[in-house]
């Protein structure tokens, strides 16, 4: 009788842990280069004011800092 109500408890806490971040980020191409982010490996992620940025690569960053309103606005819908 108890094995039930458990089995339905572990089932929901293991639930709970997957998130999916499908769709959450706007593009598929960096905002400096326009490179397709997956193309020189694992993209680089950074925050800046709160909006999470993908760049193809950490070779990008130094052009992104230099005019950052103006790829912040390539993330704005």
């Amino acid at each position: 009788m108890k094995a039930i109500p458990i089995l339905l408890l572990c089932l929901g806490l293991a639930s709970c842990g997957k998130t999916s971040n499908a769709g959450s980020y706007p593009l598929t191409t960096c905002v400096v280069s326009g490179e397709k982010l997956d193309s020189m490996g694992e993209p680089h992620v950074f925050t800046h004011e709160g909006t999470e940025v993908r760049l193809c690569c950490e070779s990008c960053l130094d052009d992104f800092n230099k005019e950052p309103a103006k790829y912040m606005a390539k993330l704005k819908p």
